[in-house]
């Protein structure tokens, strides 16, 4: 979780949310790392787990990526929890829990809906003090 904060904190230096997320295999080694990059690349794709979930699949040399943890800040949205299921990683490590757009257990629960053929384990509440602090800070400056 601390290398997804630090991905989070550079995120910072582009006017995106802080949010930060890392793919690691089964040895703990970092295949992919990502950051919002939603302003930076005008994309609305551009979210941490997408951008980090691509990279660690670039690395393996294939999108399965059974074995693997991705490690994120937030609370995935229900694109990126989707991606999550649909990139076949074994569980989801989160920081702070995302009351207002969360789907991996808040307002829905797509990695572990039964209808689906892959359900990650989650792993909530991580560090959650300090992804939550980084994000009122970041939203205390840029909001009224």
């Amino acid at each position: 979780m601390r290398e997804a904060l630090a991905e989070a904190r550079a995120a910072l230096g582009t006017g995106d949310v802080p949010i930060g997320a890392v793919v690691v295999d089964g040895d703990g080694a970092v295949l992919g790392r990502g950051r919002n990059v939603r302003e930076a690349e005008a994309d609305p794709t551009g979210h941490a787990e997408v951008v980090a979930l691509r990279a660690a699949a670039r690395a393996r040399g294939e999108w399965r990526l059974d074995g693997c943890t991705l490690v994120v800040t937030l609370e995935p949205c229900t694109m990126c929890a989707g991606a999550a299921v649909l990139s076949r990683v074994d569980r989801v490590v989160l920081g702070a829990w995302d009351d207002k757009a969360g789907a991996v257990g808040s307002l829905w629960d797509v990695v572990r809906d039964r209808r689906l053929n892959h359900r990650p384990e989650v792993v909530a509440g991580v560090l959650a003090p300090d992804s939550a602090a980084l994000l009122e800070d970041f939203f205390r400056a840029h909001r009224p």
